[in-house]
């Protein structure tokens, strides 16, 4: 089975390069009503940024997935049962067939401050993924097939990103893979352990400096958290549900 990919590299590209452009205008907005941003939390925060990313991979499901399928990005479409709590917004869902596909959370960081941040996204992201499937246990989306659930982040490339980071433990040792880490780092190892873990059908780690306003660049940690490898694993999975609804 042959996956179209949509020559994904080049809107990854316009992805980025609308993540920046984005980000910036929300950052003038804000200045010019003279609210001041702390800690760049406008980066963080607007929901507008990654819709490149998400215009992207609506393009691989329309490549790849089943004729009747829904790709779903209007807010009030994007909401699913949770275990934990009623329900969970989501930034892109893909039903067909009154079948959940696919479930997809977008994700970004800025400096200045990493510290912060980078421990609430860990908290969020493990929390989203064991709220949704004790749901999915527990027959929220009915008797179907295991659906696919992602997580990506696209993080700053700047010197305080890259830079090795100090952690302590005065009870324990920590784990030794995150020893003498950046926070880029960190972002990798949380994608792989997310997938090692099942938590999450595929994550990534998406590393772009601000001057990728201007053409797009970005680069990846490591092969399992590429985004080569999340868009295949995207593609793969709605291919798959394609053939079996046939």
């Amino acid at each position: 089975m042959a996956l179209e990919l949509a020559n994904y590299e080049d809107k990854a590209r316009l992805a980025v390069r609308t993540y920046w452009s984005n980000r910036e205008k929300a950052s003038q907005a804000q200045g010019a009503t003279g609210s001041a941003d702390r800690g760049e939390r406008t980066g963080v925060t607007s929901g507008k940024n990654m819709d490149g990313f998400i215009d992207l991979i609506r393009e691989i499901v329309h490549a790849n997935g089943p004729q009747h399928s829904e790709i779903h990005v209007r807010r009030s479409f994007l909401t699913l049962p949770g275990y934990f709590r009623p329900t969970k917004v989501w930034d892109l869902l893909i039903t067909a067939g009154g079948e959940l596909v696919a479930a997809l959370e977008l994700k970004s960081q800025v400096g200045p401050s990493f510290g912060n941040n980078y421990n609430n996204r860990v908290e969020e992201a493990i929390g989203l993924a064991q709220d949704f499937w004790t749901a999915f246990r527990e027959g929220a989306f009915g008797d179907r097939p295991r659906p696919f659930i992602g997580w990506m982040i696209l993080v700053e490339d700047t010197e305080k990103s890259r830079t090795p980071v100090r952690h302590s433990s005065r009870h324990f040792q920590t784990f030794p893979d995150f020893d003498n880490t950046s926070y880029l780092d960190r972002y990798d190892i949380l994608c792989r352990k997310l997938v090692r873990e099942q938590l999450y059908s595929a994550a990534a780690l998406v590393v772009s400096p601000r001057s990728a306003i201007a053409d797009g660049t970005y680069s990846n940690l490591s092969e399992m958290t590429a985004l080569s490898s999340f868009i295949a694993a995207i593609a793969g999975h709605v291919a798959t549900s394609a053939a079996l609804s046939d």
